[in-house]
């Protein structure tokens, strides 16, 4: 199933037990509102499809895996409640990936930014290239990584999260990811990497789905308020895009 959105698109295939949900936009694969509200459907409605056991969440192309918020429907954004609208598109992934029963397994191909950062800190198992480098914009563009920052703080720690939010400029290597826990494997090719992400989606989806279920539960224990957290965090950043600061950064770009 294809689903065009606003010059991108979202595009899930179910084979073997394999969900594939693939997106796609023309700048960078960046996450316009639409396309964040279709990928969080998509992986709630795979969430209690029998049809698949395993999911795996890729972008196209061979650029960027994802360049982060829309900076065009930033720029569009005239009040607080219309920023926190749009972030909550990311909040709302975040919960579906994270509350979704099965694993979801990571292809990062190209580079990663801001808000493309916590879309591979929510999957349970992210592969990657050495081309995948990692930088985590928000501060450079006056708002902060509010509604990300907790589930990538979950997945490399507080130091690393810091690391990245205050150096908000600074790319760090895709080897740095993998020693930090957001990426759990680097494959020196994209050839490598699809391999070794086809090799692994074929044994879970052998595997028993209850277990499963119960294993990703404890990965994501202690995230119960996150519904409350991350509407609230998404009311920060919809407020400080609104300033002078973010305003020039973002009409800058």
């Amino acid at each position: 199933m294809t689903s065009p959105n606003q010059d991108g698109r979202v595009t899930t295939q179910v084979a073997d037990g394999v969900a594939t949900v693939s997106f796609y936009h023309p700048k960078g694969n960046s996450l316009p509102g639409a396309i964040l509200a279709r990928l969080a459907e998509e992986i709630m409605a795979l969430g209690s499809d029998p049809a698949a056991t395993v999911i795996v969440l890729r972008s196209e192309g061979d650029g960027p895996f994802c360049a982060g918020a829309s900076f065009q429907e930033l720029q569009a954004v005239r009040t607080p409640e219309g920023g926190q609208r749009f972030f909550m598109g990311f909040a709302r992934l975040i919960l579906a990936m994270t509350r979704c029963p099965k694993f979801i397994l990571a292809r990062v191909h190209g580079k990663v930014v801001g808000g493309g950062v916590g879309v591979c800190a929510a999957s349970d198992y992210a592969i990657a290239v050495p081309e995948a480098a990692v930088k985590l914009s928000e501060l450079a563009v006056g708002i902060g990584p509010f509604v990300v920052g907790p589930v990538i703080e979950k997945k490399i720690g507080l130091a690393a999260f810091s690391m990245l939010a205050v150096n908000a400029q600074e790319w760090r290597v895709a080897e740095w990811a993998r020693e930090h826990g957001l990426f759990a494997e680097v494959r020196d090719t994209v050839e490598e990497m699809d391999q070794a992400i086809a090799d692994l989606a074929s044994r879970l989806a052998a595997s028993n789905p209850e277990a499963m279920a119960r294993m990703k539960q404890i990965f994501w224990q202690g995230t119960d308020h996150w519904e409350t957290l991350l509407a609230e965090r998404a009311a920060m950043s919809g407020s400080l895009v609104l300033s002078d600061f973010a305003r020039r950064a973002i009409g800058g770009r």
